[in-house]
């Protein structure tokens, strides 16, 4: 029974076994016989004394297990060795000097990888085994690393150590989806100096970050760059967005395709009684907004577009202004400051009513028309303004005695950017309609509509050899934000069209930074370099 519960043990002479409460208590020797010296090979079998180990062991029917073991110490009859006697060790029990065994130490390790100090040690309490946090984190930080291979296909991405501060980089194996290394910068002479070191990549995927690039070059200068295709189609879909932002006005085409021709008399005399009713009011368009956003807007517009005619660079604009690099190039690339407010809603501060409105309506409609009551009502879900809101809210209401339906709003920006880079055999007939209105109401977005799909059908089926012929009829064509997009791929043309020609993409790139993500959270943001490196390492 002993060798079937505990077969760790069977190279041992058990010598007791019994139970005190919670705790099982193990009494053992090691066995007679001749012991190699530590130091010079000479086996021997005097014994000079001997002395008691206790270790802790995995639970057993949920109580903890200690050992308590004889171990001997004898002389070393090697008259030329430095030691003059040794203790017996039990390697295949618990490490020298051990505390824990082996097997508990495996497990303890396994816990640490995957939950951390805090989550670890919560969980080795019910395991009859608890550890402190910082005992798991110190196990975590002694374990060796695996050696791994040089992978043939190597993944590259960068990670948030502080977001906004620091970042590190991830090297993945694409083939086999498993970590490679974790560099602590994302610079170009970082990944240079590991695939100096590291010969024998033939391929590397990454996304479109200009120091990767750089570094690939000057570390393996024959490995062949891919360009991850979602990174390239993300820029193409910010060139869309900034071409319908322009065009935006042809959004308006699509408010009547919903609209029912058959109206009957009723609702044409509601619609008459709707004429007397102010109409809520709708989001202002861009040239039309005078809030603070709006002005700020306009004038770090105005004033990067004066430092860009200077030939002052984004790094300098950003360090004189005191804004962001991707700030400062968002302004740069935009044609008109309109552009950039086609959000009509930013900065501003939603109404208290706002989540309410829905429900007054109905309300004022079936009849309830006293503020008080519909007061009290909308504050027992929950409403926390004053009275007085509500009845300058409800005011321009009681002159027909009901809520006029609201006037329909073109759609968004974002949702036609959305139609536009969408498969249309997977889109709804409705979305598809009011998308084939604007584009008919359009011609500049109807040919955007068409390059975009040309370079979805080149993607999807891998033909990266077309993408000279692509460019070239975008470039014959009045799109100036896809002339951008072109002379960004023209900058890195080669990993491109790898990219758009071969099967291997940065997808477990970035399920690897999603997991380091969720393993920073467990760590709460505090996980050091070298400790967060090997739970990226080493946890399964």
């Amino acid at each position: 029974m002993l060798g079937v519960l505990f077969p760790h043990l069977a190279h041992l002479r058990i010598d007791d076994v019994h139970a005190a409460g919670p705790v099982v208590r193990i009494e053992a020797s090691t066995l007679s016989g001749d012991v190699a010296c530590p130091g010079c090979g000479t086996l021997s079998d005097r014994v000079h004394s001997r002395y008691e180990r206790r270790l802790s062991d995995t639970a057993t029917s949920s109580r903890e297990v200690l050992i308590r073991l004889r171990v001997r110490r004898l002389f070393c009859d090697n008259t030329e060795c430095a030691k003059k006697t040794f203790a017996e060790g039990v390697q295949e029990l618990a490490a020298r000097y051990g505390r824990r065994t082996t097997a508990l130490e495996r497990v303890l390790c396994a816990v640490a990888l995957a939950l951390g100090g805090r989550a670890g040690a919560r969980l080795t309490q019910r395991l009859a085994a608890a550890v402190s946090r910082m005992t798991l984190l110190r196990m975590v930080r002694a374990l060796p690393d695996s050696e791994r291979s040089t992978p043939r296909v190597l993944g590259v991405d960068d990670f948030a150590l502080c977001r906004g501060h620091h970042y590190g980089t991830i090297l993945i194996d694409v083939e086999s989806r498993r970590p490679v290394d974790v560099l602590t910068d994302r610079t170009a002479e970082t990944l240079t100096a590991w695939l100096q070191a590291h010969p024998g990549v033939e391929i590397v995927c990454r996304d479109r970050a200009g120091a990767y690039a750089e570094g690939v070059r000057e570390g393996a200068p024959d490995a062949l760059q891919v360009a991850d295709r979602w990174h390239v189609w993300n820029n193409l879909a910010g060139a869309v967005e900034r071409t319908v932002a322009r065009h935006q006005e042809s959004l308006r085409a699509a408010v009547d395709t919903d609209a029912d021709p058959g109206l009957d008399a009723d609702a044409d005399h509601q619609h008459d009684q709707d004429d007397h009713v102010p109409a809520p009011v709708l989001p202002l368009q861009p040239q039309d907004r005078t809030d603070r956003i709006a002005t700020r807007t306009r004038e770090r517009y105005a004033a990067i577009h004066a430092l860009l005619a200077e030939g002052v660079g984004i790094r300098t604009i950003s360090a004189r202004l005191g804004l962001a690099r991707g700030t400062v190039r968002r302004f740069a690339r935009a044609d008109a400051v309109e552009e950039l407010l086609t959000r009509n809603g930013t900065g501003r501060r939603p109404s208290l009513l706002e989540e309410f409105k829905p429900y007054l309506h109905q309300r004022f409609n079936d009849g309830a028309t006293n503020a008080a009551a519909l007061f009290a009502e909308i504050k027992a879900r929950g409403y926390r303004g004053g009275q007085k809101i509500l009845r300058e809210y409800l005011r321009p209401f009681r002159t027909a005695g009901r809520v006029p339906e609201p006037p329909p709003k073109p759609p968004s920006v974002r949702r036609v950017v959305g139609w536009i880079m969408s498969d249309p055999s997977n889109m709804e007939s409705q979305n598809q309609r009011r998308l084939d209105v604007i584009l008919a109401a359009s011609p500049q977005l109807a040919a955007l509509a068409g390059h975009v799909r040309a370079f979805a059908t080149m993607m999807c089926g891998l033909r990266g050899h077309e993408l000279e012929k692509w460019m070239a009829a975008v470039d014959a064509d009045d799109q100036p934000a896809l002339h951008s997009f072109v002379v960004g791929i023209r900058r890195d043309q080669d990993a491109v069209t790898a990219g758009l020609t071969l099967p291997y993409n940065s997808g477990p790139v970035e399920g690897h930074v999603n997991r380091i993500k969720m393993i920073k959270r467990q760590m709460f943001g505090r996980a050091k370099p070298d400790l967060l490196r090997k739970r990226i390492l080493l946890s399964d």
